[in-house]
């Protein structure tokens, strides 16, 4: 049985998961049935031969920050092995050094932002800062991409953090920019030496779109993930499997990019 990892998935402590999740639920108009907690991601994983994910969650303001790397961290060292924890930092901290001091103390070994929770362009001046602080750092960054409703982390502003950062390892979230793949592939897709997941992607497009997208980026660049609590494992590997990729493509998609970005045994 094909071995997968999950490659991007956020969870929540107890005292929160119903409020964060309900969150999620009402900005994207859509229903969610999973809790957003750590036993109900690796229940329902286990299932599927999900063997390892990638765990992070988002400050959308700068006094969240130390508490959630703080929860990641804590999440990943009760469960060795299956864990990979991406922190999270907030371009609007007045201690932006300290808070990435804080992430690298507690063995994270990425960063998640999210422009559109966070309400910054990634072709602000401060969206580089922050890329800038965590190339330094040696960290890759996972990024949300695209919203048809919004302009800032669309194709125009994720190709001037590109542009601004070359040497940075990028994750672009959902193809690189979820309801807006048209102009993905028109000014994204195989110009840059970036990654992509394609978590929340197939249930919105036409196959032959994901199947064309998913190779001009390069089936050796993309990692498969659930956007968890957002979407189930059955589901989204219903639709991966019906896009009719080659076996290479679709072991290199559900395991083998992954373990090697994260540095994974």
């Amino acid at each position: 049985m094909q071995k997968i990892i999950n490659a991007h998935c956020h969870i929540y402590p107890e005292s929160i998961a119903e409020r964060a999740v309900k969150g999620i639920s009402d900005f994207y108009g859509i229903k969610i049935d999973a809790n957003g907690m750590t036993s109900d991601l690796i229940k329902e994983g286990e299932r599927f031969n999900v063997v390892h994910y990638l765990i992070q969650s988002v400050a959308t303001k700068p006094s969240q920050v130390k508490s959630i790397n703080e929860f990641i961290a804590s999440e990943v060292r009760a469960h060795p092995g299956i864990f990979t924890g991406f922190g999270t930092l907030h371009p609007d901290s007045e201690d932006l050094e300290g808070d990435l001091a804080h992430l690298l103390s507690l063995g994270l070994k990425g960063v998640k932002i999210h422009p559109d929770f966070q309400f910054f362009s990634l072709a602000e001046d401060r969206a580089i800062r922050l890329g800038e602080m965590i190339r330094e750092a040696g960290l890759p960054v996972l990024t949300h991409c695209g919203d048809f409703r919004y302009k800032l982390s669309n194709p125009d502003q994720l190709r001037v953090f590109l542009d601004r950062l070359p040497g940075l390892t990028v994750i672009g979230a959902h193809l690189g920019g979820w309801s807006v793949w048209d102009e993905v592939e028109k000014k994204i897709a195989g110009q840059y030496d970036m990654y992509v997941d394609c978590s929340s992607c197939f249930r919105f497009m036409k196959k032959e779109d994901a199947v064309r997208l998913i190779r001009k980026f390069g089936a050796g660049r993309v990692l498969w993930g659930t956007d968890y609590p957002t979407w189930d494992c059955g589901s989204e590997l219903e639709l991966f499997d019906g896009l009719g990729l080659d076996e290479d493509e679709k072991e290199k998609i559900l395991f083998a990019n992954a373990a090697q970005l994260l540095g994974l045994n």
